[in-house]
């Protein structure tokens, strides 16, 4: 099983979560691309790390919004996001470069995220971004999602995700981070969904019933309250339960 997690998402002065501990942790490094959150010495400070680590770096894309954290949805023109995406791709590769490490995977950020899942538009757009930068890089997405039926469709590699600090609906859907419940914040109750994951290859629902899910990475969220230490106890929960840990990407 990989385990990753959203790192440099700070800006400028501003740290957002700790991602030297995280990157003990994990197996693969979703780094912002600049457009949501991240900058360029942000970013090569983490590729430095997660390289130095033996972490996978994966691209999280986003939508062009810093203010908004890129979870504001925007209604973009398909060549314009195809572009914002691509370029996005190149700029990380460019910090990864230094360090004889290159972009293993691409993960899209926030509100892109969701609307890929559902808006054929915007999911082509990751699609054709990905097929003309490298038709080998893996599409790391929801499960049977639009981005990943047009993916598939392309012939790029799709790997499914869950959400271990997220809840989610009856209908396989995440709650709105709008919504009080969007959040889990216990580690243990982290830890617990992400074996679940693992070996059952299921989610509790937040009305108590079972959501097929089966995946093969399992995110956690770095700017989660608690973010570290979920990590630590999701991570010796998964390998005392007998789920070998390494990235999907390699």
């Amino acid at each position: 099983m990989d385990l990753n997690a959203d790192l440099g998402e700070g800006f400028g002065i501003w740290r957002l979560g700790d991602d030297e501990a995280l990157l003990d942790l994990i197996t693969s490094a979703n780094v912002a691309c600049g457009f949501h959150g991240g900058d360029p010495s942000t970013m090569r400070r983490v590729c430095a790390a997660a390289t130095e680590r033996g972490v996978a770096v994966g691209a999280q894309v986003g939508y062009r919004d810093l203010a908004g954290f890129g979870r504001r949805h925007i209604a973009y023109a398909f060549e314009e996001l195809r572009d914002e995406i691509t370029y996005q791709l190149g700029a990380l590769n460019a910090f990864c470069r230094p360090y004889r490490a290159q972009v293993r995977f691409l993960k899209p950020h926030g509100a892109l995220y969701h609307a890929a899942a559902t808006d054929e538009t915007q999911a082509a757009a990751v699609v054709a971004a990905v097929s003309d930068y490298d038709h080998d890089l893996p599409v790391l997405c929801p499960a049977g999602s639009v981005l990943a039926q047009l993916a598939t469709g392309a012939g790029l590699r799709v790997v499914a995700e869950g959400f271990a600090d997220r809840n989610y609906q009856p209908n396989g859907a995440l709650v709105p981070r709008s919504a009080p419940n969007a959040l889990v914040t216990d580690p243990h109750e982290i830890a617990a969904r992400a074996v679940r994951f693992a070996t059952d290859g299921t989610v509790q629902a937040v009305d108590g019933s079972a959501v097929a899910c089966p995946v093969e990475s399992i995110c956690l969220h770095g700017d989660t309250p608690g973010a570290v230490r979920a990590a630590e106890l999701v991570r010796a929960a998964l390998i005392d339960a007998g789920v070998p840990l390494a990235p999907f990407a390699v």
